[in-house]
């Protein structure tokens, strides 16, 4: 269908040429113009500084990071731990310590050894209480065949604090003490191992992608000038990037995964957005613009693309604010703030170092020398491979759409059979001391403190409630999985003939009890168990049932019904700015439906790998816990679903730009294609390499994350990019442009507010 010759406002025409998209400004007065490219070094000059100030500022932050943060707030078993910590000083223990004896942990040497310890860790700055074998013979804390026992410890203060005592206390109590070799688990320490594992991934990460990403870059604009362009922009940015996190440490609890994850982030935006950039000077060069018109046209319609799709990436993280997991939340923080100083990193520093440089841009090719007849013209802007996909999937669009959305569903099909957890040391390298341990505590402990779980009855009387509390753990005990019970207050007791007593000096303060649980903590078992638990009348009415089960499966409720809301936001948001970009209704939906879709990927990708185990070998090997951690799939949705939407604006700007001028919307998918393929692949190229290091992790979260971004990126600019949307574009015809009056009006006074009026 042709263009209507006089369009209402219910529909977007094309524009006469020299208007709407191709109206630029005019270039300056000559002596403007001069002063204009002195003034240019200022910027720079400044950047640099800045960059300096906030370096030292970031050097410290890895220090202020903490774990934990991945289950929900505000939950019943959240509930239940503050009131063990508060009223029974008891709860998840900061710090295990693993104690062997060869004799047998009674003998003795062992006996005085595992007193000295207890007392040592007792007396320790920043230790708020202590539980030991010895000297009350705890059983539970005695392995089956007497050759180990336990001393756990909590540790005052927030995550943070806790993991900063730790780092200082665990190496002074493990290794030898007399007849005891001792060996370290618990979050605290986990939190520590993983800071350390952590800052040294990152450092491999970035010695990697640095280098990979430069020849990428090289290759795509065959000039080292041009490369290093962008280069310096992702430099800058992860800079800035541990100068933010520093920042956010003291306003929340920040993960010590959020330095690798900002970081690779905030160097792929950052690239991303320098290399849109200077593709798009090196263009209005070669149109015949002087430098300082082609930066100003740079600017002013580039840099606006760039502005909405960092508005679309920080949109989207913010999707994971109104998740009740403390975890996402700082993440979502780090991640927008890293994408607006992105952003704001390449459109303030990339315009007057173009400036500068001039027509030196496209000089010192690498590869001219190898080239046959030394070619030294630059590469011409659109991509003739491209080209070519985009006329063959356009002349079949049915045929080729309908293929590519089956191949992503196939891909996408073994995440059927996800399977969530909540992550412990086994995140770790099998080799750090908390994974080993913390197996080694699993198989010789028939009550570990991941398989308990924890009854507290805060409104029950020990004396008053003596026999039904009896009953109750009775009956609790015979439920499937339920195993051992024991009252925490009176450890030796047995579940049948005694009450428990009260458990501190004064009036009655409830009851406390612990049954061992299944042996698989994150299982159907497990949840079962939780919720049989909830369902029996308690004495004194009420109980609150806590421990890995419960709150696993209290996470998984919250996240559930906040999902809804979370995915309400990203898509609204979405569809806003890709309505104010484009000006048209359906091609917003379009992006989300599609977008959702070639996330699936992805999805299947971490399943496939991280759930079920396979390909082990070739991701340098990690522990497969048969579940997959709640949390990474909603991370990286927010994360990579931004990202996809980063292409799409680039695409659907270049694509509105020439149906514009043209009216031609068969012309203007294949162009749109053409001169965005190279683009957009370099820079899909790009970010993959960057998170694509940290699937060299040895913390099998951060493998998981960079091994499912770099699939999902480059699914994205390759499958999606390359053949779903064409074909979506071309069957939609005119459609992609239609807007109902109304909102045709509304987009024309917002979009001219905003300077986004003439598109791209």
């Amino acid at each position: 269908m042709s263009p209507p010759r006089d369009p209402g406002p219910a529909t977007l025409a094309p524009a006469s040429p020299g208007a709407g998209a191709d109206a630029v400004p005019t270039a300056g007065a000559p002596g403007r113009d001069a002063v204009r490219r002195r003034a240019a070094w200022l910027v720079p000059a400044l950047a640099a500084v800045l960059t300096a100030l906030l370096a030292v500022a970031g050097a410290g932050t890895a220090g202020r990071l903490a774990n934990g943060g991945y289950t929900a707030t505000g939950t019943e078993s959240a509930r239940a731990n503050t009131l063990l910590a508060d009223r029974f000083g008891a709860g998840n223990p900061d710090i295990v310590l693993l104690a062997r004896a060869e004799g047998g942990v009674d003998t003795a040497g062992a006996l005085e050894a595992g007193r000295d310890l207890t007392a040592r860790l007792a007396r320790a700055p920043g230790v708020a209480s202590v539980r030991s074998y010895w000297p009350g013979g705890d059983a539970s804390l005695r392995a089956a065949d007497g050759a180990a026992a336990l001393v756990t410890a909590d540790l005052a203060g927030a995550d943070r604090d806790a993991a900063r005592t730790a780092e200082t206390l665990v190496p002074r109590l493990t290794g030898r003490h007399g007849a005891l070799d001792v060996s370290a688990a618990g979050v605290a320490w986990g939190s520590v191992e993983a800071r350390e594992q952590s800052q040294r991934d990152l450092l491999r990460a970035e010695l990697v992608a640095a280098p990979v990403t430069l020849l990428l870059l090289v290759l795509a604009l065959r000039s080292l000038v041009a490369a290093l362009v962008p280069l310096v922009i992702g430099v800058v940015s992860v800079v800035g990037t541990m100068a933010l996190l520093r920042l956010l440490t003291y306003a929340m609890p920040v993960s010590v995964f959020a330095m690798n994850l900002t970081s690779a982030l905030g160097f792929g935006l950052a690239v991303d957005y320098g290399l849109f950039l200077v593709t798009r000077y090196r263009e209005e060069l070669r149109a015949g613009h002087p430098v300082e018109l082609a930066v100003r046209n740079t600017a002013h319609r580039a840099g606006r693309t760039v502005a909405v799709s960092a508005c679309a990436v920080a949109l989207s993280m913010s999707a994971l604010l109104v998740l009740p997991l403390p975890f996402l939340r700082s993440m979502a923080c780090a991640g927008m703030a890293v994408a607006v100083f992105s952003a704001a990193t390449a459109t303030v520093l990339v315009p007057p170092v173009l400036t500068l440089l001039g027509t030196r841009v496209d000089r010192c090719d690498p590869l001219a020398l190898v080239r046959p007849g030394r070619v030294t013209e630059p590469p011409r802007p659109d991509s003739p491979t491209w080209r070519a996909v985009a006329r063959t999937v356009t002349r079949r669009p049915l045929s080729y759409g309908t293929g590519c959305a089956l191949v992503l569903l196939l891909l996408a099909a073994p995440f059927a059979h996800v399977r969530f957890g909540l992550p412990d040391e086994r995140v770790l390298p099998s080799h750090t001391e908390a994974h080993r341990t913390s197996d080694e505590i699993r198989a010789r402990f028939a009550s570990s403190a991941d398989r308990t779980v924890t009854v507290v009855l805060p409104r029950a009387d020990p004396v008053r409630d003596a026999e039904a509390l009896r009953a109750y753990a009775r009956t609790a005990a015979a439920l499937p999985s339920a195993g051992r019970a024991r009252w925490a207050a009176t450890a030796q007791a047995a579940p049948g003939d005694t009450a428990p007593a009260t458990p501190a000096a004064g009036p009655p303060r409830g009851a406390v009890l612990l049954l061992s649980g299944p042996r698989q903590a994150q299982s159907t078992a497990g949840e079962e168990l939780v919720r049989a638990l909830r369902a029996l009348p308690a004495p004194g009415g009420g109980q609150l049932v806590t421990g890995r089960s419960a709150l696993l499966t209290d996470t998984r409720e919250a996240v559930r019904e906040r999902l809804p809301l979370a995915a309400a936001i990203a898509a609204i948001a979405t569809w806003a700015m890709l309505f104010l970009l484009t000006g048209s209704v359906l091609l917003p939906v379009k992006a989300l439906v599609i977008g959702a879709l070639s996330l699936g990927t992805s999805f299947g990708a971490m399943v496939f790998v991280f759930q079920d185990g396979h390909l082990r070998a070739a991701l340098g090997g990690f522990t497969a816990t048969g579940t997959l951690d709640i949390s990474m799939p909603l991370l990286m949705f927010a994360i990579a679903f931004g990202l996809a939407i980063d292409y799409e604006i680039f695409l659907l700007s270049r694509v509105r730009e020439r149906y514009l001028l043209t009216g031609d919307n068969r012309r203007s998918v294949v162009e749109g294609v053409a001169r965005t393929g190279r683009l957009v692949t370099t820079g899909a190229l790009a970010v993959a390499v960057v998170t694509g290091a940290l699937a060299t992790s040895g913390v099998t979260s951060l493998k998981l994350l960079g091994t499912g971004l770099a699939t999902a990126v480059l699914v994205d600019a390759v499958l999606v990019r390359g053949v779903l949307v064409p074909a979506y574009l071309t069957v939609a015809g005119r459609l992609n442009w239609w807007v109902p009056a109304r909102l045709g009006r509304l987009h024309a006074r917002v979009a001219g507010r905003l300077g986004l009026a003439d598109g791209h």
